[in-house]
C-alpha cells in the first residue's frame, strides 16, 4: 500500500464573504481507512468536503487527494474521487439504471465499460431488481443506494460522504453501514462526514472532531475518549429540574472527591453531568447518599464509559446536542430577520 496519504489536508481556510466556515482544520486519511469528521451542523464539515473534492477554491491552506494538489489539477483529483453529497438529487423520471447511465456519458466512458460497471454497481449496492423502476418510486433508503452507486461508477480509489444517512430509518442506516465495511474491505478509502456519533464511533478508524471551523480532537475513537479518562454518570433530581435546583445539587457532588466534573446539561432537563473516578466504591450509590442526607432525591441515574460526546464535551463545554440546538436556533434567528 502506497505511503502517500489518500487526503492530505493543512491548514485550510475558507471564507464565505465575513463568515468564516473553515478556520483551520488539518487531517491525514490513509489508504484504505474510514476516516470520519464529526460535527454539529454549521461546524465546517461540508465545506472542508467541497474543497477536497474541488468544488470550493480555499482562501489559504493546501489540500491534496492521492499525492494530487487539488487548487493545481482538479481533473485529475475528479478522476481519483467519488463524493455523494447530503442531499439526493435524482431525476425522478429515470429509471435507475438511466440514471447510472447519465453518470457514465458525463465520464465518457465507453459504452461497453459503462454497461458492466452499472451492473456490478447495481449487484454491490443490492439495486439490480430495481434499476429498471423510475427513482421516483424508491424509498430514501433505495435513493441513497442509488447515490452511492453513482459515486462508484467510475471505480474511484477515494469515496467522499457528506451525512450519507441523514434521514434515513435505521434499518436503512444500517444497510449503508454494512456497505462501507465492504468499501473498506475492498481497499477504498472512505472520508465520511456525519453529526451521528455512533456512526463515527462503529465505522471510523480515525476521527477529526470539528467546532466552529477548527479541528478540536483527532485520533482514533478509542484515543480520543482514553484522553477524556473517568467514568461518566447522569443525574436527573426532577425530570425538568428548575435550574436553581440543578446548581445546588452541582454544588454538593462537586463536594465529593472522586468527582471530578459536573456540568448542568439543559438539553436534558437540567440534569448533572458528572466525570468520576472509580476508587473502589460504587460512586453511584455514593452520590445518591450524599444527596440523600442533603435532603435531594434522585429522579432518575445513568453511568457509562467515555464517548466521543464527551471527547466534545471535554473540548467545547457542551454536548454535541447541545450544538446542534445552538446551531438550530442561530439559523432560525437568521431567518426571521
Amino acid at each position: 500500500m502506497s505511503d502517500t496519504p489518500a487526503i492530505s489536508v493543512q491548514q485550510l481556510q475558507k471564507r464565505y464573504g465575513s463568515t468564516v466556515a473553515v478556520a483551520d482544520v488539518s487531517f491525514q486519511v490513509q489508504p484504505g481507512q474510514i476516516y470520519g469528521v464529526l460535527g454539529p451542523n454549521g461546524a465546517g464539515k461540508t465545506t472542508t468536503l467541497h474543497c477536497i473534492c474541488t468544488l470550493l477554491r480555499p482562501d489559504a491552506g493546501q489540500v491534496e487527494v492521492c499525492g494530487i494538489p487539488v487548487q493545481e489539477n482538479p481533473k485529475a483529483v475528479r478522476e481519483k474521487l467519488g463524493f455523494v453529497a447530503q442531499e439526493v438529487a435524482l431525476d425522478k423520471v429515470l429509471t435507475g439504471r438511466e440514471l447510472l447511465q447519465l453518470q457514465a456519458d458525463i465520464y465518457h466512458m465507453p459504452r461497453p465499460l459503462a454497461q458492466e460497471r452499472i451492473t456490478a454497481v447495481l449487484q454491490l449496492l443490492d439495486l439490480t431488481d430495481r434499476a429498471d423502476e423510475r427513482t421516483g418510486t424508491y424509498s430514501g433508503g433505495l435513493r441513497k443506494r442509488l447515490d452511492l452507486a453513482a459515486g462508484l461508477l467510475h471505480q474511484p480509489q477515494v469515496l467522499v460522504l457528506d451525512e450519507p444517512t441523514v434521514g434515513l430509518d435505521i434499518q436503512s442506516r444500517l444497510v449503508i453501514w454494512d456497505f462501507l465495511r465492504q468499501l473498506k474491505a475492498m481497499g477504498i478509502t472512505v472520508l465520511l462526514s456525519s453529526h451521528y456519533l455512533e456512526e463515527i464511533d462503529l465505522l471510523a478508524d480515525r476521527v477529526a472532531i470539528i467546532d466552529r471551523g477548527t479541528v478540536i480532537a483527532e485520533g482514533t475513537p478509542e484515543e480520543l475518549k482514553a484522553r477524556v479518562g473517568g467514568e461518566r454518570i447522569t443525574v436527573k433530581l426532577q425530570e425538568f429540574a428548575p435550574k436553581e435546583l440543578a446548581e445546588r445539587g452541582a454544588q454538593l457532588l462537586q463536594s465529593l472527591p472522586f468527582v471530578q466534573k459536573v456540568l448542568i446539561n439543559s438539553a436534558q432537563g437540567n440534569a448533572l453531568n458528572l466525570v468520576v473516578q472509580r476508587n473502589g466504591e460504587d460512586p453511584l450509590n455514593a452520590i445518591r447518599s450524599h444527596l440523600q442526607a442533603h435532603g435531594l432525591e434522585v429522579f432518575s441515574s445513568s453511568q457509562s464509559r467515555p464517548s466521543l460526546d464527551d471527547v466534545y464535551l471535554a473540548a467545547t463545554g457542551q454536548t454535541l446536542l447541545d450544538a446542534e440546538l445552538a446551531a438550530a436556533e442561530a439559523n432560525l434567528g437568521k431567518k426571521k430577520k
